[in-house]
């Protein structure tokens, strides 16, 4: 996009972008010459925006909405209105958003040198009014794609998506014979939701994942933040270069803006900088982070930011000549600030709006007693009639509710399940009716909220366990797999019995609703992720507690495994490992839909910790499950996150460290020193081991635990640091998807490439 625009404009821009935002509140906004440049390209440029292509423009936009008019190098050399470099689509004011062309960061097959070409990008509009709108999707699209989507340390983000076709017919088989149109799940195509207030990302390809070995067939991956609202993902994005070419490299971005980063209250005060200046104008508080916008109130038009109508600044609407409000013949329509009326002729009255004009007539004293009495007999009636359709509509809506509640109590299995408890009369669970549940939450209460994640609502509450009221945590999923409901009970059931010390234990259930409710045990304290990443340094916990409570979750899930049904976790993280007192270690967030091994429709994870193997046919195994506790690991030992800002990975900054001989640099120097760097060392070889390819040469959870168990033993440290306990909180966010749904938007961890010794 360099060329579009010459090197002295790019010199002005550069200059002008540095401008502070704190300009727009430090002084009244300048007043725009009438000779301003107001349209570019068929592109209106309405005020605070202005077309800024030298210094004498500089009044003709607020400071930070500066835009330039360049000639786009395409269609005979036509002019487009920019800002920096990305080409403005639309402006708006009553919405506060501007549309914008966004770049479309791709990762081709290269035939000649035969590897991969990368072409990122980073979008950057911090220091500027600019806010990237959360209807925004982060699309990846391509046959074999996994791409990242970084924030900045000012807003820490990472997230992602990866996109895969499957095999049909075999391993051989075309890897496009799944590809649908319309459908971005996961296959050929993936869109992930991003979190308001973003003014900064940047995009980064998988080098693990590319698409060398089908290149015949997907020659390149794709990856755009956009606006996802009039996307339809066509089979041929995936196979070919239509996704690029169709969009010409540049999708749209909606993109918020606004004046000021004061709320309206506080500009308001600073009467010198506020920006609403037309007469009938109002404020609004922005939705996507600090500042505010102006429009015109209902019944006028124009632009906010502009003082008086001359000026182009808010006037009134004439609704009469308009036609838009019409009144009904006979009546006539007179214009008000602000509004209109309809009027009944003179000599008249009624509803002139809809055309019901009578002529007045005098009613004699007679005449006005009888309608009195009757208009007082009448609402009598009325008041007598409405109690009664009341108390009938409750009973009807009390009746269907009572319906509603066993139809949602058979559809989960309600029937199977009663059965099941009483046949096994010592099954040890409850089923809670639907009262209960809402009398518990307050309605499902926010202020009951303890935890939130994309698949389910955790609550805090009081429930009856074993006669006793007892703090539970209830969680509320969002969707439930209805092709799953028959396998719902019996799941639920092995669930139920699952009794271990370093297992968050599940007590009961309500299937009185449209979706599953279901009762845990309430854990307080923190996770292992607040232990890690939330706890001032003075507070660390030493090498001998960090083994031990790795120990501790190793033998939760070597136990999960070595059940009659063996339970898979499928997503281990440091969020799903909860610390009681004593910072006992309680793993979390197994669920209803991980029992065996089971192919699922899409993939499903978290960002950095999904074992890649999992990619090829999405069917969860045990050594899933391993890998997944291999990173776990290294983030113990190491205090670093699996992704960060960082160019790799931190599988990879470990992998690279132990061949370079430069491993003990990365270690955690807070909890190693020389007298345990032995043992911290012989733990990262245990945590390579989980992440060797293929998982069928991953060791065993309870081979894990075991020697986990015996390192913790050899750590001449106290159990916890100086701190001795973590802060008492609610938690309740790792028990956040039971409910599995598969949505398919998450991130993998890049592959680890194994060093000779572990390869042989």
């Amino acid at each position: 996009m360099a060329s579009h625009r010459s090197a002295a404009a790019s010199l002005l821009l550069a200059v002008w972008l540095r401008v502070p935002l704190l300009l727009l509140v430090g002084a009244a906004p300048p007043r725009p010459s009438s000779s301003c440049q107001r349209e570019c390209g068929g592109v209106d440029i309405p005020y605070p925006f202005g077309i800024v292509d030298s210094p004498d423009d500089a009044n003709c936009a607020m400071p930070g909405f500066h835009l330039t008019c360049n000639e786009t190098g395409i269609n005979g050399g036509s002019r487009r209105p920019f800002f920096s470099n990305m080409e403005v689509v639309r402006v708006s004011l009553q919405q506060g958003q501007v549309r914008m062309q966004n770049h479309i960061s791709s990762y081709c097959y290269n035939a000649i040198s035969q590897g991969m070409d990368a072409d990122p990008w980073q979008l950057k509009f911090t220091g500027t009014p600019y806010r990237i709108a959360d209807t925004n999707k982060f699309t990846v699209i391509g046959c074999q794609a996994l791409a990242y989507i970084l924030g900045t340390s000012e807003n820490e983000y990472a997230s992602g998506c990866v996109a895969m076709c499957r095999r049909g017919g075999g391993g051989g088989g075309n890897v496009s014979s799944a590809l649908s149109n319309g459908s971005c799940s996961g296959i050929g195509c993936c869109q992930t939701a991003i979190p308001r207030g973003l003014q900064y990302y940047e995009v980064r390809f998988d080098s693990g994942f590319d698409t060398t070995e089908i290149h015949d067939v997907s020659p390149c991956n794709y990856a755009v933040l956009m606006d996802a609202s009039n996307f339809t993902f066509q089979a041929t994005y995936a196979t070919l270069p239509g996704f690029n070419a169709t969009f010409a490299g540049e999708a749209p971005l909606a993109v918020d803006w606004v004046v000021g980063e004061e709320t309206c209250d506080a500009a308001r005060k600073n009467s010198s900088s506020y920006a609403c200046v037309a007469d009938h104008s109002e404020c609004f508080d922005s939705l996507n982070g600090p500042g505010y916008i102006c429009n015109c109130s209902k019944g006028y038009q124009g632009n906010p930011y502009l003082q008086g109508p001359e000026q182009g600044g808010c006037k009134d609407i004439n609704e009469c000549t308009d036609g838009e409000y019409p009144c009904s013949v006979p009546g006539t329509c007179q214009n008000i600030p602000g509004g209109f009326k309809c009027q009944c002729p003179k000599h008249t009255k009624g509803n002139a709006q809809n055309g019901t004009c009578e002529r007045n007539r005098t009613l004699g004293l007679g005449e006005k007693l009888g309608i009195g009495v009757f208009g007082v007999v009448l609402i009598g009636l009325i008041c007598i009639l409405a109690i009664e359709i009341i108390r009938h509509k409750r009973s009807i809506k009390r009746q269907a509710l009572i319906r509603q509640n066993d139809e949602y109590y058979q559809q989960h299995g309600g029937q199977i399940l009663s059965e099941i408890m009483r046949v096994e009369r010592n099954i040890g669970f409850t089923v809670y009716a639907r009262g209960e549940i809402e009398a518990a939450t307050k309605d499902f209460d926010k202020a009951n909220i303890i935890g939130e994640g994309g698949q389910g609502t955790v609550y805090k509450a009081v429930l009856d366990v074993d006669g006793k009221d007892t703090h539970v945590a209830v969680k509320r999923c969002k969707e439930v797999d209805e092709s799953r409901t028959k396998d719902f009970v019996q799941e639920l059931v092995i669930l139920c019995r699952v009794d271990h010390p370093n297992i968050v234990k599940l007590l009961g259930c309500c299937l009185q609703f449209e979706v599953p409710i279901l009762i845990y045990e309430y854990v307080k304290n923190k996770t292992l992720e607040d232990l890690l990443h939330s706890q001032p340094t003075s507070c660390r916990a030493t090498l001998g507690t960090r083994l031990r409570i790795a120990a501790q979750a190793a033998g939760a899930l070597a136990y999960l495994h070595s059940l009659a049904h063996p339970i898979l976790h499928g997503d281990v993280k440091p969020a799903n490992v909860l610390l009681t007192d004593g910072w006992v270690a309680k793993v979390s967030d197994f669920g209803c839909s991980t029992i065996d091994e089971k192919t699922q429709v899409v993939a499903r994870g978290t960002a950095g910790y999904v074992d890649p193997e999992y990619l090829l046919e999405y069917q969860l195994t045990q050594k899933n499950d391993v890998y997944s506790f291999g990173v776990l690991l290294l983030e113990l030992l190491t205090g670093k996150k699996p992704l960060s800002k960082l160019r790799k990975s931190l599988t990879v900054m470990v992998q690279e460290s132990m061949e370079d001989r430069t491993l003990h640099h990365l270690l955690d120097r807070e909890i190693v020193g020389d007298a345990s760097m032995g043992v911290a060392l012989e733990a990262t070889e245990l945590a390579t081991r989980c992440l060797v390819m293929p998982g069928s040469r991953r060791p065993t959870m309870r081979h894990v635990a075991e020697e986990l168990r015996q390192l913790a033993d050899q750590v001449k440290q106290p159990l916890v640091s100086e701190c001795h306990s973590l802060t008492v909180t609610d938690v309740g966010s790792s028990m956040s998807s039971e409910c599995d749904t598969t949505t398919g938007v998450f991130s993998l961890e890049k592959k680890v490439v194994l060093s000779m010794e572990f390869a042989r």
